[in-house]
């Protein structure tokens, strides 16, 4: 008999966390006994050790014990159509700032989610049909940016690419430039934010924190723009590492949360007298991948933009 199983990751699938992927074929293995055999690295995706928040690609093998395997095995429904708005379908064309064989880059705009789940009426993961452009593939997402965030998300368009792309995100071959509009004028026009983080808190409502004992390392660098005053900032920001809300915590963190940041920033993230938006402003502004040659940068669109008319901020 054999010590492993092989199942291989479908279309219906690609983007689903490793510990939903699994839910859906051994509902009856808790979660804690999952997280387990991941840690002995029991359980591996394309032979490699994995965390229950991997995202899986199509044509990728899931190894598993086979004492597991064989007991108790679901089969799972193939997943449902994903549907979209109508209202969305039609402004696909606009979001669209980059588009050759391999990558499709768009200018995604605040209040849209990138991955669906129970609640999210719109994403761009219910979107991935209506974005082939006659590929005959459904592009995959590599990377992700929040929900209440804009600016520029990467989509694979083709499994092959969607590997180069995830490894380039995964070893930092790439740079990401975020703008924000934060409350105040930090002390320094220019510096680097060293402040480890973690997350905690129950499934849905995870929130980050600084812990410099248990967190992991997060690097942050920041330059002012331009100012008004002593009231508030236009910062450009670059996440030199990759942490869950980083940006957002690093900078309520220092005193000068972002623009419309309740949730890290509190009152102080809304200026009183000011007629702004109370939308979050942060905005993925440029991404490099230096390796194809390939400089993106998306333009402000919707609230971020009506601010910085109102701020006389030039963009450029």
């Amino acid at each position: 008999m054999k010590d492993t199983i092989s199942l291989e990751v479908t279309e219906a699938h690609a983007g689903m966390r490793l510990d939903r992927w699994f839910k859906l074929y051994y509902p009856h293995i808790p979660h804690a006994m999952l997280q387990k055999h991941l840690r002995k690295g029991l359980i591996r995706v394309e032979g490699k050790k994995a965390e229950a928040s991997a995202r899986l690609e199509t044509g990728q093998e899931v190894r598993i014990p086979t004492f597991l395997a064989e007991s108790q095995v679901s089969n799972p429904a193939p997943a449902k159509p994903r549907q979209a708005s109508e209202h969305l379908l039609s402004a696909i064309p606009k979001w669209v700032i980059h588009k050759d064989k391999d990558i499709l880059a768009l200018n995604k705009p605040s209040g849209i989610a990138v991955q669906g789940g129970s609640g999210v009426k719109d994403s761009i993961d219910g979107l991935l049909d209506a974005l082939r452009f006659g590929s005959e593939e459904r592009p995959k997402l590599v990377h992700r940016i929040d929900k209440d965030t804009s600016g520029i998300l990467l989509l694979a368009r083709h499994a092959k690419a969607a590997r180069e792309l995830t490894e380039a995100f995964r070893h930092k071959e790439t740079r990401k430039l975020y703008w924000a509009l934060v409350a105040g004028m930090p002390e320094r026009r220019e510096g680097e934010i060293h402040l480890s983080l973690s997350k905690g808190g129950p499934a849905g409502r995870e929130k980050v924190s600084v812990d410099a004992k248990d967190g992991k390392k997060a690097v942050t660098l920041f330059r002012v723009v331009e100012a008004l005053g002593k009231k508030l900032a236009w910062v450009e920001l670059e996440p030199v590492t990759g942490r869950t809300h980083q940006l957002r915590v690093h900078m309520a963190a220092i005193g000068h949360p972002i623009i419309g940041d309740g949730k890290y920033g509190g009152k102080g993230a809304f200026i009183e007298g000011m007629k702004l938006d109370g939308k979050l402003h942060l905005h993925a502004r440029s991404l490099e991948l230096p390796e194809r040659g390939l400089s993106l940068t998306a333009p402000l669109t919707g609230h971020m933009k009506a601010s910085w008319k109102l701020l006389g901020f030039d963009e450029r």
